[in-house]
């Protein structure tokens, strides 16, 4: 009786085959709005599972001249890096799986795998349009990872912990994006810059490199990048609802769960938002304005509120 349970657990909890099917209903949401705010009809609830079991019965086409260990198994590591760090969110209101002191460096470290393995796979290719991809996905990385660490290390620090479920803890109630506005903007910049979303969608832009890093994944391998970043695009939806957003508003139960999935959405219709007002940046402006501009913005506000609370 225990290992049908336990089966049953693995596929079905947040982090598992659950939070696989959550991660294209996002992504499915975030088509959606995008398109309704584009004035056009946008794609039905069920395409992007559509996609990824189409992808996942087609044949993956190795491409000659690449090294085909890391061609196979960088999709994978990709989205074992997303699912693992799902572990230490509290997904949809509910308590992490797993934590430890300091799982919120782990937790964003293994969010950048995702990125990681997109730049590998794409150097690892001889198509030109990959390598340019590879090189624009590596180079943006630099230019938002430490800016995004240090707008959750703001609640972090506040909260006295390293803790993702104590920081939950404290932010439970709490709307922190009032007292630190500039952690909260630069988080939601951030996650989109890690997603390739627009304006930072530079590294895989089809008017210029085709599909960027991925132009030679096909089949299962293109399914599993696009998992992970639903995957991705879940739990950094939810770290920054529980820091910023006041994570249950101190409810339980039901009502905790929906009241938290619900400020998910509101940050999803967000950044729905904020793609369709804006176009796409050079790698070059992604880089220099906001390397530059937000993780000094974000290190000034660190550093007023360490001032505060040590003489207030």
């Amino acid at each position: 009786m225990t290992t049908p349970l336990s089966l049953a657990a693995i596929l079905f909890f947040p982090a598992g085959l659950f939070l696989l099917l959550a991660g294209m209903a996002y992504e499915w949401a975030d088509r959606k709005l995008l398109a309704r705010l584009q004035n056009r009809v946008g794609p039905r609830w069920f395409q992007p599972l559509a996609d990824n079991v189409k992808l996942l019965a087609k044949e993956e086409i190795v491409p000659q001249g690449v090294n085909r260990w890391l061609f196979v198994g960088l999709p994978i590591v990709a989205l074992s890096g997303a699912l693992t760090a799902a572990l230490y969110v509290p997904l949809f209101g509910l308590p992490p799986v797993y934590s430890f002191r300091g799982d919120l460096i782990a937790a964003i470290y293994l969010l950048s795998l995702l990125t990681l393995c997109l730049g590998l796979a794409g150097a690892n290719s001889a198509n030109r349009f990959s390598m340019i991809g590879a090189t624009r996905t590596l180079t943006q990385l630099f230019s938002y990872e430490a800016p995004f660490l240090l707008a959750l290390l703001g609640p972090a620090i506040v909260a006295g912990s390293w803790q993702i479920s104590e920081i939950a803890a404290y932010a439970d109630g709490r709307w922190l994006f009032i007292l630190q506005p500039i952690g909260f903007i630069v988080a939601l910049i951030g996650l989109m810059g890690k997603l390739e979303l627009p304006p930072f969608d530079a590294p895989e832009a089809e008017t210029e490199i085709v599909a960027g890093a991925l132009t030679e994944y096909s089949g299962r391998g293109l399914a599993l990048f696009h998992l992970g970043k639903g995957v991705e695009l879940v739990v950094g939806l939810s770290l920054i609802t529980a820091f910023y957003l006041g994570g249950t508003s101190g409810t339980s139960g039901l009502l905790a769960m929906l009241i938290f999935t619900a400020k998910t959405l509101a940050l999803l219709l967000l950044l729905a938002g904020l793609q369709s007002v804006m176009t796409r940046l050079r790698i070059d402006q992604t880089v220099g304005l906001w390397w530059r501009y937000g993780a000094l913005l974000v290190l000034a506000q660190l550093l007023v509120m360490i001032i505060l609370q040590n003489y207030v």
